[in-house]
C-alpha cells in the first residue's frame, strides 16, 4: 500500500468560475476549418501562495461562428520546505493549467453542442508544448 504523503499534491484548486461564455452565429453550417486561439495568464497574491491562473479560448469558424470563453482557477501551493521556487514555478505554470483543460474542453463541447452546429471536441493538449509555442495552438 502506497504511502498517502507520497501521492498528495501541494497544489490545491480552491475555486473555479466562468469569467466570460459568449457564442455568436454568423452563418449556417459549413465545412470550414475551426480556427482555436488559447492564452493563459498566471498572477500571484502578494506577500501568499495564492495564484490566480486564467485561461481563455477563442474559436471562429468562418461563416458560422465564433465564441470565447474564459475560466479562472483560484490555487494555493501548501507550505512544505522540501518544494523550491523552481518547482512551484512548474506547478503553477503546467500542473494548475493541466487541471483546468478539462473545464475548458467541457464547455467547448457544451457551446457547440446546438441545432445545426456540429460539437466541438477538443484532444488532449500538451500543455509542457503549448507553452512552449503558445500561439500555436
Amino acid at each position: 500500500m502506497q504511502n498517502k504523503d507520497n501521492i498528495h499534491s501541494v497544489l490545491k484548486l480552491k475555486n473555479l468560475v466562468f469569467d466570460k461564455i459568449e457564442f455568436k452565429r454568423t452563418g449556417f453550417q459549413n465545412d470550414k476549418e475551426l480556427e482555436l486561439k488559447i492564452q493563459s495568464n498566471i498572477s500571484q497574491r502578494q506577500d501568499a501562495e495564492i495564484y490566480k491562473i486564467t485561461l481563455i479560448m477563442n474559436g471562429n469558424k468562418p461563416d458560422e461562428y465564433s465564441f470565447e470563453i474564459s475560466l479562472t482557477g483560484f490555487f494555493t501551493i501548501e507550505d512544505d520546505p522540501n518544494i523550491t521556487q523552481e518547482l512551484k514555478k512548474d506547478l503553477v505554470s503546467k500542473n494548475a493549467i493541466a487541471i483546468l483543460m478539462p473545464y475548458l474542453r467541457s464547455e467547448v463541447s457544451l457551446l457547440t453542442a446546438q441545432p445545426g452546429v456540429e460539437c466541438v471536441v477538443l484532444p488532449a493538449f500538451n500543455i509542457n508544448k503549448m507553452l512552449e509555442k503558445p500561439d500555436s495552438y
